[in-house]
């Protein structure tokens, strides 16, 4: 197709996007364990919900188990990984008792949550996670403390429907990936009914979320499109879309890879809104571009509210191992 025969568009690309410091972290730890160990290195769960990125994994070495009993015994002195969601205290007692090597990658703000609920339970407060049902997360959180001692909340329905043994001797948490927006209706509603909730330490949900949330949201209005790069169980990428919508998108949708991209759906549009949730690699948003620059006369802008410059550094064991630009290459592009 001749370029004066394009369509024009205007793509409006968020920053910050992507992986955040969490994610990297996880990545870079089953990288480096490659490089220190040897292959195989096993990691319980999808490291971080991006199918993209366990299969990059799986090209280097890593074999992915959904239980520690996966292993096999002439492979008990390879490093398991746990993933970035976090784990229930019982994976690492299991991890003991079989006399495996773990490297936890769990991100440093989920187990800043898991702190803050033991710390509810440790005052003698029933705690409140206010989460996704079957998520990761939430089951490694609810995993830190004795059974009966959390109750899950997921809507304002669920707040208002809910009875406590002792409305005044309560604490809440939250999942880092929810909506800043729809958190906020919940625990609304819960102080409403129970005046005496305590509040975490700290706020739960995490820096990358909110500040994802933040730009999508400045960006989205006036758009026809919003596409998000992320993988379906991802929920802080499922609730960009969400955010996009709200905030003024005419359409908002959910992308793994480019090939999902369904041409005849899209038609004609003049402004896209592109980011990506924070499991998404950098180099799936590059094709995308490229995939709307075949088809239209595309320019770029950058829709930027913050720039983010967290580090978390990887597991002590990992901190004398090189990483080269090389080693990420497959995320990074």
């Amino acid at each position: 197709m001749n370029i004066a025969a394009k369509p024009p568009l205007m793509i409006r690309l968020c920053g910050p996007r992507g992986f955040c410091a969490g994610v990297d972290r996880a990545i870079q730890i089953v990288v480096l364990a490659l490089k220190s160990y040897g292959a195989p290195v096993y990691v319980r769960h999808e490291i971080v919900h991006n199918r993209y990125v366990v299969e990059g994994l799986e090209a280097k070495g890593a074999v992915f188990v959904e239980e520690l009993n996966e292993i096999p015994e002439e492979h008990r002195a390879q490093p398991v990984v746990f993933s970035a969601h976090g784990v229930p205290k019982s994976v690492p007692e299991d991890a003991t008792s079989r006399n495996l090597f773990y490297l936890d990658a769990t991100c440093p703000l989920v187990s800043k949550v898991h702190k803050q609920a033991m710390r509810h339970n440790k005052l003698g407060r029933h705690v409140i996670l206010i989460g996704h049902a079957g998520h990761p997360e939430v089951i490694g959180t609810m995993g830190q403390l004795p059974e009966g001692s959390v109750s899950l909340i997921e809507t304002i329905e669920d707040a208002d429907a809910y009875v406590p043994v002792d409305p005044d001797n309560m604490g809440y948490v939250t999942q880092t990936t929810l909506s800043v927006d729809d958190t906020a209706g919940v625990i609304a509603r819960l102080q409403e009914r129970f005046p005496n909730l305590t509040a975490p330490a700290a706020d739960s949900i995490c820096y990358a979320t909110t500040n994802r949330q933040e730009v999508v949201k400045q960006a989205a209005p006036g758009c026809d499109l919003f596409i998000i790069v992320g993988a379906p169980n991802s929920s802080n990428s499922k609730r960009l879309v969400e955010v996009a919508l709200r905030a003024g998108a005419k359409k908002s949708i959910l992308v793994q890879r480019a090939s999902e991209l369904d041409w005849d759906d899209i038609g004609a549009i003049g402004t896209l809104g592109l980011s990506a949730g924070a499991s998404a690699p950098e180099v799936i948003v590059n094709e995308i571009i490229e995939a709307f620059r075949a088809r239209f006369d595309a320019s770029v802008e950058l829709a930027e509210t913050v720039q983010e410059n967290e580090h978390f550094l990887v597991n002590r064991e990992l901190r004398n191992i090189e990483l080269t630009s090389a080693d990420m290459a497959f995320v990074n592009g």
